[in-house]
């Protein structure tokens, strides 16, 4: 089986096409596929399984009593409010007192939302039907989006709204930075101000990917929500493939296709043109980014912007450098 190759960004001759079959090759499905480091990060949850920041401590919904049972896509919003969360910042809540959340992959202009299936019950999109402005809330900012199944799901700011089913208690967060992907909602629509972490105000103001200088491992890259970039050594640079499919996307999910605009610091020099930042048509059908025909990727078990704890896992996953070489793998 072929997989074709296209530039992130559409190359405008044929030559400039071929420049890019010529430097990442073609791909062939994989032998096996390899869990490395499986016990290394937790396992389970939509998007990029990753803990939360904990329970929100003061704030209107704090003090609430628990709610008698995991939300579901079918329980009322009522009037939303505004609640104070350690570390999280303002977070819109239901009258309940759970937290709101957004999902980086959805998207606001047109309001769309991309979590469906499995991902719907671990995330209940919030019914648009009952929700109104409580105190601190712009009722102009509330919106509705018409699912794929045809219900309503309550948007903040254009942003489709959900609810985390390990929120079991008015005032609990722990959804906030799952994945990288997964934040509260603040009020703008916005994602909280504390982000993963408390560092969540920062990563959203980073583009697609850029560069960050760890203490330890130097120049390495990030994605948009400052969460370490990897590579993976038993994938195949010329031609490109890849040897983490099925469960092992669990622990390493890969990173989505980043417009090349949307980068900064990333060393593109010497391509002809950038034939080294390409996607990645992968046997699987996901569209993957890389970085001169690598593969790259996040782990689940980074819990935070900064964290760094697949470096080294198993002896095949690493940081990746601007350049796209790994950081401290070992010599071949």
């Amino acid at each position: 089986m072929k997989t074709s190759w296209r530039s992130a960004s559409l190359v405008a001759s044929a030559a400039a096409v071929m420049a890019l079959t010529t430097a990442c090759g073609q791909d062939s499905p994989p032998a096996a596929s390899q869990n490395v480091g499986a016990t290394a990060a937790p396992g389970g949850d939509y998007g990029n399984i990753g803990a939360g920041v904990g329970n929100a401590a003061g704030g209107a919904g704090a003090q609430a009593s628990p709610s008698p049972s995991s939300p579901t896509t079918s329980t009322p919003a009522g009037k939303l409010s505004v609640s104070t969360a350690e570390k999280v910042g303002k977070v819109v809540t239901d009258s309940l007192g759970l937290t709101l959340y957004r999902f980086d992959q959805d998207t606001e202009q047109p309001p769309k939302s991309n979590c469906d299936g499995d991902c719907a019950k671990t995330w209940p999109p919030v019914p648009a039907d009952d929700a109104e402005a409580g105190e601190g809330i712009d009722k102009a900012l509330l919106g509705s989006v018409t699912r794929a199944d045809g219900t309503k799901q309550l948007t903040v700011g254009g942003w489709p709204a959900y609810r985390y089913a390990k929120d079991v208690n008015a005032g609990d967060v722990k959804g906030q930075g799952v994945g990288g992907k997964w934040y509260a909602l603040a009020p703008d629509g916005k994602k909280a101000q504390g982000g993963a972490g408390g560092e969540g105000a920062e990563a959203a103001d980073l583009p697609g990917l850029s560069t960050r200088n760890d203490p330890k491992l130097g120049e390495i890259v990030i994605d948009k929500n400052g969460m370490t970039v990897y590579r993976f050594m038993k994938d195949s640079q010329w031609p490109m493939k890849t040897q983490c499919t099925g469960a092992c996307l669990d622990k390493w999910p890969v990173v989505a296709p980043v417009d090349e605009k949307d980068t900064k610091g990333i060393d593109l020099q010497g391509s002809t043109p950038n034939q080294g930042y390409v996607v990645f048509d992968r046997p699987d059908g996901i569209k993957q980014q890389s970085i001169d025909c690598v593969p790259i990727y996040t782990f689940a078990g980074d819990k935070k912007a900064g964290d760094t704890n697949g470096q080294g896992v198993g002896g095949t996953w690493f940081a990746i450098r601007p350049d796209g070489k790994p950081v401290g793998a070992p010599a071949k």
